[in-house]
């Protein structure tokens, strides 16, 4: 598989995706956000979407789980018409958002963060069963486990931020720059755990500034600019083209 422009069909649009975006359109007033967008996602990928500030990479994302909504395009996971199911419904159906800012609650403490990520659940075993797997997966929170969430660094946050994601038992996880402010130990946590997740049977889309370390672990990579699709292609692949490493990778 080659490296293609945005325009060019990328071969993924087959009847095998777990997530299939097909010409998203999203508008903030009259302001075009979004122009055009399609994108792929296979069960048991990690797709990244790579690109700078303002390209549109946040707003694809809060519209696949309904914070926003589509002027245009269809948006279907799983058989299901994303573009018009409330936001709880897209929870329950198996999409979980970690939001960029990590917006956890402050002033509660990390376990009844956790707790609220499953809120629309009431199956008690299961969720303490995954409860205790998410502190498998970031022993930090298990030592904070009674602090109020406000008073952690903002490495901790983030680990909480996927966590709380994590206890709605996603089948699509949708991280947004996780690795934001973060130092580079840190940074490798979090990549290295989004792995995890992928291997213990979670699909994930993820948002990120850090390009060389979402091409690292992602499958297949999106680059958008100013709202439009400018690459796609596999991650390895995207990872050695000379327009994405002169444009993000510093080179």
């Amino acid at each position: 598989m080659t490296v293609n422009s945005g325009a060019a069909p990328t071969g993924r649009e087959g009847g095998d995706n777990l997530l299939a975006v097909e010409d998203l359109h999203v508008y903030y007033g009259n302001i075009a956000a979004v122009k055009g967008v399609s994108l792929h996602v296979k069960q048991g990928e990690i797709v990244t979407l790579i690109g700078s500030n303002g390209a549109g990479k946040s707003t694809t994302l809060r519209t696949i789980s309904g914070l926003l909504r589509p002027k245009k395009g269809t948006l279907t996971y799983d058989g299901q018409n994303l573009a018009t199911m409330r936001g709880d419904k897209i929870v329950g159906a198996g999409i979980c958002h970690s939001p960029e800012g990590r917006r956890i609650f402050p002033r509660m403490t990390v376990e009844e963060n956790l707790d609220l990520g499953a809120f629309l659940r009431n199956d008690k075993a299961e969720i303490a069963a995954d409860k205790e797997r998410v502190l498998e997966l970031f022993p930090r929170l298990r030592e904070r486990i009674t602090q109020k969430a406000g008073t952690m660094s903002g490495g901790e946050q983030q680990m909480l931020a996927v966590a709380r994601a994590l206890m709605g038992q996603p089948k699509l996880l949708l991280l947004d720059e996780p690795s934001m402010g973060l130092a580079p130990v840190l940074v490798d946590l979090i990549f290295d755990t989004i792995k995890t997740i992928r291997d213990q049977g979670t699909t994930v889309l993820l948002v990120e500034q850090n390009a060389l370390a979402a091409l690292r672990v992602a499958d297949y990579a999106y680059v958008l600019e100013s709202g439009a699709l400018k690459l796609t292609g596999p991650a390895r692949e995207l990872a050695k083209n000379d327009e994405v490493v002169s444009a993000y990778l510093g080179g």
